[in-house]
């Protein structure tokens, strides 16, 4: 919102002033015209002049007044917690009358999308949950025998279930601060489950998972840092094929993810977080969506961490994640 200066002010108002001044050229005129003494006219426009002169003065205040009382309301926006100023003018009525019916129906809309994104929200709740009994029930037939076949299997529907994981997490990182559990984090504990539940990945593409632990602690949510690390490890699994993956903890701490698969091409590295990038790797793996990697970026955002990528091709790309923020409170 533009602030008017004084004389900013005085050019809204100079067709009164100038109205003012013609007519007191007109008295004088007609005064000097029929032989008349001119100077009550003179005396009468001086003393018009200084009460307009006061006039002016308690105008401008009334309006630096509500100039800030309108920027206040616009700065409040949307929700609006200052209310608008005194209309004393049907112009400035009508200017409030606007405002009023504006907000109120962007309030309306903003309600009906938050009640539509929370039923969303609900539902893919309840469809995560309920896909799990079918998906226990397929693995637990797939155990029943260990075939080359069955194994297979058993590797797809593991990530049928993080697909259904990504899906719920997907809209849970808009939900602000509400989602959040930051406290004091044993890094270990948090590594090891993530590395557990990948490991029959592992086992099936027969690769090396090398990870020593850790005495490490971060401030942190751990739901959403097991997120990161479980999404890492799938990425990581996904573009090996022979050697390995190590997880180590750096001083800071930065949790570091490694591999030896296939890299990153230099032109692809800077915007492998971008949302539905698939690069040249995605393009020829034909199943990549792009959302990993975001998802993991946004993550990290969320919790003040900061997420990044070392690579060559051929021979790997290792991905740190720096837990350590000064800023971040413990809730």
């Amino acid at each position: 919102m533009k602030r008017t200066g004084f004389f900013g002010w005085i050019g809204v108002h100079w067709r009164t002033a100038a109205a003012l001044g013609l007519f007191a050229a007109i008295f004088g005129g007609i005064f000097y015209l029929y032989g008349l003494s001119v100077e009550p006219v003179l005396y009468a426009a001086g003393l018009c002049a200084l009460a307009g002169a006061g006039m002016l003065a308690a105008g401008y205040r009334r309006h630096l007044t509500a100039e800030r009382e309108r920027r206040a309301a616009l700065e409040s926006l949307p929700y609006r917690t200052q209310p608008l100023p005194e209309a004393h003018t049907p112009a400035e009525a009508d200017f409030r009358a606007m405002a009023e019916r504006m907000t109120g129906a962007y309030r309306t809309q903003l309600t009906a999308g938050q009640r539509a994104r929370q039923e969303n929200l609900d539902w893919f709740t309840a469809w995560v949950h309920q896909i799990k009994t079918p998906i226990a029930v397929m693995h637990m037939t797939l155990q029943a025998e260990d075939t080359p076949e069955h194994r297979a299997l058993e590797g797809e529907l593991f990530r049928v279930r993080q697909y259904a994981d990504m899906a719920l997490n997907y809209l849970r990182l808009d939900e602000g601060g509400s989602d959040l559990a930051i406290g004091p984090c044993e890094l270990d504990g948090v590594i090891r489950q993530a590395v557990r539940k990948y490991a029959p990945l592992f086992v099936m593409k027969r690769l090396r998972l090398t990870y020593e632990g850790t005495d490490e602690r971060a401030v942190t949510d751990e739901k959403w840092l097991a997120f990161i690390l479980e999404q890492l490890l799938d990425n990581a699994v996904k573009y090996t094929s022979a050697g390995g993956v190590t997880v180590a903890v750096e001083p800071g701490p930065v949790v570091r993810v490694s591999d030896t698969g296939i890299g990153i091409a230099p032109s692809d590295l800077p915007r492998i977080f971008e949302k539905g990038f698939t690069g040249y790797n995605g393009r020829a793996d034909k199943t990549a969506t792009g959302l990993g990697l975001y998802l993991c970026r946004r993550a990290a955002e969320k919790l003040r961490h900061r997420l990044w990528a070392e690579s060559e091709p051929g021979k790997g790309s290792t991905f740190f994640l720096d837990l350590h923020r000064d800023a971040l409170e413990v809730e």
